[in-house]
């Protein structure tokens, strides 16, 4: 039997979703949840159907896991709760200060419905994650570093355009070349958060909006923005459409260690991504974690759990006898 998936919002991020369910052969996209009029949200999948989500609470015997695809800022932390008292569900929340928060709020109702919920998945939060943890393992005696970009930070990019006055924007996170070569010449340096990104916004605001507001608003948003050098470009639809119109990106993730009696060899591990399609790459890991989630809450699991506390073999639609073959 198919893992009967509902997606929670449809913009870039389900979209993405709807695709890599057609790419994992025991899925199928029953149907899909949206705050905007049903009856305009066209979809590609023909055996599914559109819904308002006020009608997700009267669907929870025909979805294994909901996958919600709304904003970190405002949109997760009220509708992750709410839905893993209901469900099985995934999410991408990407606040990384306030994941331990989101965690605790989640973790409460998916105990009291039996529900596994699995939050914080994607590349960072997310597969990046787990390389930084896989890497201090292996180099006890080492440096973490994380750099992204550069590319267009979904998060960040909807926290701008829920900013007054804002009519769309984009936001590129931008590796500062020096700080980055340093950490892979094993050098080890210490870094601020200032010291190893920058940040560029393209803004189209609304005619007659106050702009030094906006871009003040910008540059000093706590967990976004504040603690980098933040570029603010205000320019017009015609221009974001033209120019901006994709969304790229990708990172690094680096661990520099030492080894021996006296610490004398020097290690780096680096893991990399170079995605043409943020929000895709995104939904297709959310999807397997979504079967992960179905998976472990067969097995009698039920709370909330971030990407360390799965297994990898959750992941997968191939047998554990199948993975050892192939993989191991």
């Amino acid at each position: 039997m198919s893992i009967r998936i509902g997606i929670y919002g449809y913009g870039n991020l389900g979209r993405g979703i709807e695709c890599a369910i057609k790419q994992n052969s025991d899925m199928e996209l029953v149907a899909v949840f949206t705050r905007r009029n049903p009856e305009a949200v066209k979809i590609n999948t023909p055996t599914a159907k559109v819904f308002s989500v006020d009608q997700a609470k009267n669907m929870t015997d025909l979805i294994d896991v909901m996958i919600l695809c709304g904003g970190s800022a405002t949109d997760l932390p009220e509708q992750t709760p709410f839905i893993a008292s209901m469900f099985n569900c995934v999410d991408s929340f990407d606040t990384h200060a306030r994941i331990p928060e989101h965690f605790a709020n989640v973790d409460d109702r998916a105990k009291n419905s039996g529900k596994v919920a699995i939050i914080s998945c994607g590349w960072d939060p997310g597969m990046f994650s787990l390389n930084r943890l896989y890497a201090s393992c292996v180099l006890p005696d080492g440096e973490d570093y994380t750099f992204w970009g550069k590319g267009v930070s979904q998060g960040h990019s909807d926290a701008i355009r829920r900013i007054d006055g804002v009519l769309d924007a984009r936001q590129y996170t931008i590796p500062v070349c020096e700080a980055l070569e340093s950490v892979r010449n094993g050098e080890a340096p210490v870094l601020s958060t200032r010291q190893k990104h920058t940040r560029e916004c393209f803004v189209v605001a609304a005619e007659g909006a106050d702009l030094a507001r906006i871009e003040n608003e910008i540059k000093t948003m706590p967990n976004y923005f504040a603690d980098y050098d933040t570029t603010v470009h205000f320019i017009s639809k015609e221009e974001l459409d033209r120019d901006h119109s994709g969304i790229p990106h990708g990172g690094f993730v680096i661990r520099s260690g030492r080894t021996g009696k006296n610490l004398e060899n020097k290690h780096v591990i680096e893991y990399s991504l170079k995605l043409d399609s943020n929000p895709e790459f995104t939904a297709s890991v959310i999807t397997a974690y979504a079967r992960a989630a179905y998976r472990m809450n067969k097995e009698g699991m039920c709370g909330c759990k971030t990407v360390f506390d799965v297994a990898p073999s959750y992941l997968s639609v191939k047998s554990g006898e199948e993975i050892r073959k192939s993989m191991l």
